[in-house]
């Protein structure tokens, strides 16, 4: 039997992944009774999962009508990566004076490990690992609040929506952290964090250029 907190963050990738290939489009109704009988399960997992979706702005509860489908705009994800960008560079620098052998394995299994997932087409294995490859760097920084602040972005989703809406190439997105490890393995606080600052502002680029190329397309 699935552990329950494994059991919710399946439901919610699920739900996610529904929400960006279409088949639950902004304002449809999702239904807990009707999820936990197509997946066997209780409504309490689902109702956990549903719970950090609406945290996440993936849905909204409507008085008396239950939990509805939010628009993702590009204009609402792209405000995280200035956020993120700054939080990344703060925890490059801190990080940087704390790299030992156990953090540079596992950023390299890390690494190895998208770079599979990237090979097999294994979009949301692969973004797991991409979000605990930045989530280790940020672990290193040893600051709590920072942490806190880097996990309430909820990266491995909005990372998710990104790839999803740019069309980026995932054996692209996994090469673009060896640089970083590289910086890693140097120590020096100021290039690690500009290493990392310049690899998220880097998605947002490619998330505005999309975003661009998109509404050009359809005038």
């Amino acid at each position: 039997m699935l552990d329950r907190t494994v059991l919710r963050d399946r439901i919610k990738d699920l739900i996610i992944e529904r929400i960006l290939d279409g088949t639950y489009g902004p304002g449809d109704r999702i239904r807990e009774m009707a999820l936990a009988t197509e997946l066997g399960t209780s409504q309490a997992p689902i109702r956990e999962a549903m719970r950090d979706l609406e945290a996440m702005r993936f849905i909204e509860s409507v008085p008396y009508k239950g939990a509805r489908v939010r628009m993702v705009t590009t204009a609402e994800l792209a405000e995280t990566y200035p956020v993120r960008a700054t939080l990344e560079e703060l925890a490059g620098t801190m990080a940087a004076t704390h790299v030992d052998p156990d953090l540079l394995a596992g950023l390299q299994a890390e690494l190895d490990a998208m770079r599979r997932c990237a090979q097999a087409g294994e979009l949301h294995e692969q973004l797991a690992h991409d979000a605990r490859f930045h989530e280790l760097i940020v672990e290193a920084a040893h600051n709590s609040v920072l942490l806190d602040a880097w996990r309430g972005l909820r990266i491995e989703a909005r990372t998710l929506v990104t790839v999803i809406k740019s069309d980026a190439d995932l054996v692209s997105i996994a090469e673009t952290h060896q640089v970083i490890l590289d910086a890693v393995r140097a120590g020096d606080p100021a290039a690690l964090g500009r290493e990392l600052r310049g690899h998220i502002e880097m998605f947002a680029a490619r998330l505005f250029a999309h975003a661009e190329t998109g509404a050009g397309s359809e005038s």
